[in-house]
């Protein structure tokens, strides 16, 4: 971290310290929305497969959504889901493998983020987007996730009518939100009385305590065959989360764990792409 990012750095730890000096309430607003704002927008040159592409937009919501979509009459269609501060251009190595298997391939910019508009986002909007694009450009079957997409569509799943014909490979989820609040906490360096106020406001806002968004949870009433893959050096979304999941033992579910490839290089990793295409 250079000397200007410490600064900056400094200059907002001081200013939640001061608002949670006066109200406990305020510093947790203030915090979670900066926790639904990505700090960086992913709009580099698209990838050359790109101009193969279809492209399309949209309105959701609030936002004007761009997005891509390649062999339009392939037999399946399987969506690329993207994480928080990234975009779909980071999967363009997937794209013409999979149709070279006579895939569909949808490809959209989440709220927030890439070339969609808007300034901030959250898991309950990525999940009803998901539900959208699968209303109005799917039925989708197939779905490639990393990070906040592979936890969105997990919870997506859950209330989308689907069967064991359907298949996920979740790249690195964000396995279980309290661990990226804790995380985003310790960062920020706020206390235990903040946090309880932040976790009321994302109860108020969805209706589900924290510990619901979870892609644990979520898989356990899921029927489609899932690939999971984590690494063991993944500083964003740690190993221990993912392998909660073993003790549920789910027949569905197979993790596949790495090593050496962290939160981000695992989706570009050529064994990791080549098990998944394998997979689908």
């Amino acid at each position: 971290m250079g000397f200007k990012e410490k600064l900056a750095l400094k200059y907002v730890r001081t200013k939640f310290q001061i608002l949670s000096f006066f109200s406990k309430r305020n510093a947790a607003e203030a915090a979670f929305e900066l926790f639904c704002t990505p700090q960086f927008r992913n709009t580099k040159e698209l990838p050359s497969v790109f101009a193969k592409a279809e492209v399309i937009n949209f309105h959701f919501h609030n936002y004007h959504i761009q997005g891509y979509r390649w062999n339009k009459e392939g037999i399946k269609k399987i969506q690329i889901l993207h994480g928080f501060e990234s975009s779909v251009v980071n999967f363009d190595h997937f794209v013409q493998l999979l149709i070279d298997k006579d895939y569909c391939v949808l490809a959209f910019d989440a709220p927030a983020h890439g070339r969609s508009s808007g300034k901030s986002t959250n898991v309950m909007m990525y999940k009803e987007f998901i539900e959208y694009i699968f209303k109005e450009y799917g039925p989708v079957t197939n779905y490639i996730c990393h990070s906040l997409g592979g936890l969105s569509v997990s919870l997506a799943m859950e209330s989308t009518p689907h069967n064991e014909s359907f298949k996920i490979a979740l790249i690195a989820p964000a396995t279980e939100t309290p661990t990226a609040i804790d995380n985003f906490f310790q960062f920020l360096h706020l206390n235990n009385k903040v946090r309880k106020e932040f976790d009321k406001i994302i109860e108020q806002k969805s209706n589900h305590k924290p510990e619901w968004f979870s892609v644990v949870r979520a898989l356990q009433h899921i029927k489609a065959q899932v690939l999971w893959i984590h690494d063991k050096d993944d500083d964003m979304t740690p190993l221990r989360d993912a392998e909660k999941i073993k003790q549920y033992a789910l027949p569905n579910v197979e993790l596949v764990i790495t090593e050496g490839l962290g939160h981000r290089r695992i989706y570009r990793d050529k064994e990791v792409v080549k098990r998944i295409i394998d997979f689908f």
